[in-house]
C-alpha cells in the first residue's frame, strides 16, 4: 500500500519523512511492547504502536524498521521526530486505535508479519 493511500483510509498526518517516495507497505506488526519488536525477523514492516518516547524509534532503529504510526492520537515528540529524522524514517501519527488501524489496514491487502 502506498503511504499517501494509507494516510488516507488511516485519517493520518505525516509527522517526518517523505510520504510520496516512501517504499509501500506490504506487512505491518502492532505492538506496544518494544521487547516483541526486537523478535522479528521481516522485512522492515510498518509499526504501529501508541509508545510515544525515544525508545520506539531507536527500537525501530535496530529492528530496521522504516515506517512507524503512533495510534490512539498519540503524538510524536521533538526528541523522537529529530531521531527519526536522522534515520530517515517516516513517522505518522493517526487518531484510531490500533485495533481500528490493524482492521483498517487488513481490510486494504496489508499482510500481519505472522
Amino acid at each position: 500500500m502506498k503511504i499517501p493511500l494509507l494516510m488516507q483510509l488511516l485519517e493520518a498526518r505525516l509527522v517526518c519523512g517523505d510520504a510520496q517516495n516512501h517504499p509501500s507497505v506490504e506487512h505491518a506488526f502492532a505492538s506496544d511492547l518494544m521487547s516483541d519488536v526486537l523478535t522479528l525477523d521481516t522485512c522492515s514492516p510498518l509499526l504501529i504502536t501508541g509508545l510515544s518516547n525515544i525508545q520506539t524509534i531507536r527500537t525501530a532503529e535496530m529492528a530496521d524498521i522504516h515506517t512507524l504510526l503512533l495510534a490512539r492520537n498519540k503524538k510524536a515528540t521533538p526528541d523522537m521526530i529529530a531521531l527519526a529524522n536522522q534515520n530517515n524514517m517516516l513517522l505518522l501519527e493517526t487518531p484510531f486505535s490500533i485495533f481500528k488501524t490493524s482492521g483498517i489496514l487488513y481490510q486494504n491487502g496489508v499482510k500481519p508479519v505472522y
